[in-house]
């Protein structure tokens, strides 16, 4: 305290006291000068900060105590004043706020960010308007539920600044050429916690969605956000990859970066969605290729090499459209789902979503009683299993996954009473049904997804058992195939066996994740028929000799159909009910029950428990 604080305050007066400790920068009465209660009388700085002292009572200064300067100690006096009703000309008016008013600090942050707005880039948007696209930012948009969306790094520019000027680095590179953050998606059926999402959409009107130094930064922040918070993802995944041009980022090859391994390091904590659309190659691709699932439009093309990469790899010069496109991507099982644009692709990734968001409350289905009618009596008559699959789940619930691939297994996620199921079941219409080695990788990891996220197993099961033969071998069937006894054996998810019609050999047992003894109920239609291997098959090994002492060909063949009758009555599902090789033949109308009655009767499922900890890309 200097000597002025430490003298004795006049008679009649009361100090007004400092409430911290800090530096007089201002003093802003005299002696005899009128003070109103709220009136700043001085101010004092402390660190680097500056804090108004207001008058708690009012009257007229007797005298000022301080200088400036002076550095004063919490509850010295600034002033004395001798109290009185001082005039309304005197008193402090309260200050009129323009709500309307925008600050100069404001109006920077927002002319900045308007460089990103699509209102303010016609010619961008008019250019991925006139190819059929959509821009980034009209993705998010539409994926997002309303105002739901915070973007992180929008004000991020390229590494560019040692060769660009910075003004034109702001107006053509915004976000670096990625919009990224976090938003809502079908919070009005799930609510606010099931539905956030990290949705993240590479630019392709900034330097041709290439990843530079900075969204790579961007990514890998939000990457950790999404691994803190078991955060799903939704990648707009078109871009060129990598892009050498980012000269500030001062390095060489950039083979440190860890967006790779965070984003691949997010299988099975959440559900990754990849959607492309346009040109997806290089670093780009192999994010889409980490997804769970890939929804790609008909326009897509996706390499892991773009043309550039291939000409630098004395490959020869090829156009972007000829590597990848969708036809050859969909039937290779890289593409999930196929879509016609953006739009319907964002449609469809809020549906795949809302499988592990949780029930819903409100459904429809048809009438059960269709199913009695849809296995052919005629036991050797294909039929679609499709129509069993839309009639059985709840009306517009079926969503398939990889339809082109592997075409004697159906891969789907449905819903039954509002409960959402993962479904595999086998196709009759190609080979029967039999399961050749991309079928097997296809029901593999389909199961490894569902067991990942804690979705239900329901398996619909019609097949005489793996495929067979030379050229299947060659294949490497035996690798492929086992594939789901390996998984099915590790699952920790319900699952739920419905034979339909033929339930044969080493096949239908991996269709009930390796045993009927393993699935939590397996069951059959009366349509059931069931066998160690194919009856046809079985009766020409068991009865070979047999049939070969017959000389006249009309009785050895109907001496053969009649050992396969002998046979289909051995393995008819109510025979095979009464020895308890399976545990109840039902009505087929009576399915949905079953499956709902079993669901209720598990425990909440666990997520992730001792079991996979991840999803194969294959």
């Amino acid at each position: 305290m200097n000597k002025k604080t430490a003298q004795l305050a006049p008679v009649g007066t009361v100090p007004i006291k400092t409430p911290i400790m800090g530096c007089i920068v201002s003093i802003n009465v005299s002696d005899g000068d009128p003070v109103a209660v709220g009136q700043t009388i001085a101010v004092v700085e402390a660190m680097k900060m500056e804090f108004e002292i207001e008058a708690d009572k009012s009257g007229y200064v007797s005298d000022v105590c301080v200088d400036l300067n002076d550095v004063v100690s919490e509850g010295d006096p600034i002033l004395f004043l001798k109290e009185a009703e001082v005039s309304d000309t005197f008193t402090a008016s309260d200050e009129k706020i323009d709500l309307d008013e925008i600050r100069p600090d404001l109006a920077e942050v927002i002319a900045r960010h308007a460089f990103s707005f699509n209102a303010n880039r016609p010619e961008a948007v008019a250019s991925r308007h006139k190819k059929g696209q959509r821009t980034a930012r009209e993705n998010v948009e539409d994926l997002c539920d309303p105002e739901s969306f915070i973007e992180y790094g929008a004000l991020t520019i390229a590494a560019q600044r040692q060769r660009r000027p910075l003004s034109e680095l702001i107006q053509k590179t915004p976000g670096d050429g990625l919009v990224a953050g976090l938003g809502s998606v079908n919070s009005s059926f799930f609510g606010d916690e099931q539905s956030r999402c990290l949705v993240m959409s590479y630019d392709y009107t900034v330097l041709a969605g290439t990843q530079g130094a900075m969204n790579h930064k961007k990514m890998d922040r939000l990457l950790k956000v999404a691994h803190e918070w078991a955060l799903p993802i939704v990648l707009f995944a078109e871009g060129g990859g990598g892009r050498p041009g980012d000269i500030d980022a001062n390095i060489i090859a950039g083979l440190d970066l860890t967006t790779f391994s965070r984003f691949a390091g997010l299988s099975g904590k959440a559900p990754l969605i990849g959607i492309a659309s346009g040109f997806c190659f290089a670093g780009n691709a192999a994010l889409l290729g980490c997804c769970d699932v890939i929804i790609a439009t008909k326009n897509s093309n996706i390499g892991m090499g773009g043309p550039a990469m291939i000409e630098g790899g004395g490959l020869g010069i090829v156009r972007p459209e000829e590597i990848g496109p969708l036809d050859v991507q969909e039937q290779n099982g890289v593409v999930d789902i196929a879509v016609a644009d953006e739009a319907e692709a964002v449609t469809v990734a809020k549906k795949y979503l809302s499988y592990f968001q949780g029930s819903n409350t409100q459904w429809e289905a048809a009438d059960q009683r269709l199913l009695r009618r849809l296995i052919p009596e005629n036991r050797l008559r294909v039929y679609d299993i499709r129509e069993i699959i839309e009639v059985l789940a709840d009306t517009g619930s079926v969503l398939e996954l990889r339809s082109q691939f592997g075409l004697g297994m159906i891969t789907a996620f449905l819903r039954i009473e509002g409960k959402p199921f993962g479904m595999i079941a086998n196709n009759p219409k190609h080979v029967s049904g039999a399961i050749e080695a991309q079928d097997g990788d296809k029901a593999a990891r389909f199961m490894q997804l569902c067991n990942v996220h804690g979705l239900p197993i329901l398996s619909l099961v019609d097949t005489p058992g793996f495929m067979v033969g030379p050229e299947i071998e060659a294949n490497a069937q035996v690798r492929h195939v086992c594939r789901m006894f390996v998984i099915g054996s590790h699952l920790n998810v319900p699952f739920f066996t419905v034979v339909l019609r033929k339930g044969y050999g080493l096949g239908s047992m991996a269709m009930s994740a390796g045993s009927f003894q393993d699935s939590f109920f397996t069951t059959s239609w009366p349509s059931g028929e069931f066998g160690g291997m194919g009856l046809e098959g079985a009766v020409k090994h068991a009865y070979r000799k047999e049939l070969e002492s017959i000389e006249d060909p009309a009785q050895r063949d109907a001496t053969y159909k009649q050992y396969v009758e002998e046979y289909y009555k051995e393995g008819k599902a109510i025979n095979m009910a009464s020895y308890l090789e399976i545990d109840s033949v039902i009505d087929p109308a009576d399915t949905r029950r079953w499956i709902t009655s079993g669901l209720k009767s598990v425990p909440a499922i666990p997520k992730n428990k001792q079991g996979q900890p991840f999803i194969d890309t294959w």
